[in-house]
């Protein structure tokens, strides 16, 4: 699954010691692993063999220069949301052509910038946004290239805050409204309807609700092109598991025979958009001991890690794997793991049964790829952490961690507050 193991009683990641990495950079950091990182695309990419598929990697998941790189330089598109993930898509050498562009959001400028890089499709999820499509395609003169995210009304039996294909969530269009659309859409000079969009939600751990959501999608596939639309990309969002504590999510392989089996003789691009799947046991967040703190009943660990470095357990309480840097035969403790910050919700993990620690000690959160670094903050006026990639016996800095100086970086003082 990965590739973090222990030798000799001491935690590597690939051939590199942790320790060393740390001795190094100093802690907190994000640590990954190129290897597995490389592996996860590769084995996914390779799952659906011969089906004419694009896979767009998911930036909001982690949107690392290096990592983007990588993915760059094996093939794959990128899955964005923002303007900003856009720039980073392209400077990180990710062609115009392999890129998808959703989000409810999108602004007049952002929607005029992928236009204008020639992005292989853009995502629409209302009629304002439409509106705003029209005006922009006719205004330049340039054919964009159109789907629309359809919200299939379908229970992927998440959390709910990862869930995005039922009709209380703000995301998609509803059939009966994207059909008008479509429709609208065949009218205009500029704006080219070739694909139909969906996207259910995140971590989902079994492959009835993908089921679920192509049946529908087929139905509308068909259905559109009765009304004489080149519908040829299908775009199935991405969503698709990892193991976090003792989970058994399905493997790319039995995921993409159920996406072929159903999308047979469609004559479909697909557009694949794996984010966590590829990323999140790729990497580790490294934390370590300050103090262990006694009260009546109760055992607090408090590392300098924390909820502004990595949220998802104080967000959605989400469980993730904590283990030492250094194995040896200790108790366990029923525990607390928590951070500096003013927050009772800064926690990394709570009531939970770990080996005993000692101040001072290396501590690895793992599962921490995804929705780690891209959803940390500088709230307490915390500096951001380092980033580092190892390859072999080699680590790199892929980005460093932030100055103090960083933290001010922007702001401007009104004249009449000079001192």
């Amino acid at each position: 699954m990965d590739h973090f193991e222990y030798r000799d009683g001491k935690l590597f990641c690939e051939d590199v010691p942790v320790r060393t990495i740390a001795k190094k950079v100093g802690t907190p950091f994000y640590l990954y692993s190129y290897a597995t990182f490389i592996r996860h695309f590769s084995v996914f990419d390779g799952a659906f063999g011969e089906i004419p598929h694009v896979v767009c990697y998911s930036l909001k998941a982690n949107s690392n220069g290096a990592l983007l790189r990588i993915i760059a330089k094996s093939g794959g598109g990128a899955d964005i949301v923002s303007g900003g993930e856009l720039f980073r898509a392209l400077n990180a050498g990710i062609p115009a052509d392999k890129i998808v562009y959703s989000g409810v959001g999108k602004s007049a400028e952002e929607l005029r910038y992928a236009i204008n890089s020639g992005i292989r499709m853009i995502n629409m999820e209302s009629e304002g946004e439409f509106k705003t499509l029209k005006k922009l395609s006719r205004k330049l003169k340039q054919r964009v290239p159109v789907s629309i995210r359809v919200n299939p009304e379908i229970d992927p039996r998440t959390h709910p805050y990862i869930t995005t294909g039922l009709k209380k969530n703000k995301f998609g269009i509803l059939w009966e409204d994207a059909v008008q659309i479509y429709r609208e859409m065949a009218a205009e000079e500029y704006l080219a309807p070739v694909g139909i969009s969906s996207h259910i939600g995140s971590q989902i751990l079994e492959l009835g609700p993908f089921i679920e959501a192509l049946t529908s999608l087929k139905k509308m596939i068909i259905e559109l092109r009765g009304f004489g639309l080149a519908i040829e990309m299908l775009d199935i969002g991405g969503g698709l598991g990892i193991t976090y504590k003792d989970e058994l999510p399905p493997n790319p392989k039995e995921y993409a025979k159920v996406v072929s089996e159903n999308l047979k003789d469609m004559g479909i691009t697909l557009i694949l958009e794996p984010g966590r799947v590829i990323v999140g046991n790729s990497g580790v967040f490294i934390t370590k001991m300050l103090y262990v703190k006694q009260t009546a009943g109760k055992t607090f660990y408090i590392v300098d890690g924390a909820m502004n470095d990595l949220v998802r357990p104080s967000l959605y309480n989400a469980y993730h794997d904590i283990v030492p840097v250094e194995q040896k035969k200790r108790k366990t403790k029923v525990v607390d793991l928590v951070g500096p910050i003013c927050e009772s919700g800064d926690f990394l993990a709570k009531d939970r049964e770990v080996q005993g620690l000692k101040e001072g000690e290396l501590v690895a959160v793992k599962s921490a790829g995804a929705y780690g670094y891209a959803m940390s903050s500088n709230y307490n006026s915390r500096r951001r952490v380092a980033e580092v990639l190892v390859r072999g016996d080699e680590f790199f800095i892929v980005r460093k961690r932030e100055t103090l100086k960083d933290l001010v970086r922007g702001e401007k003082i009104p004249s009449f507050l000079e001192v």
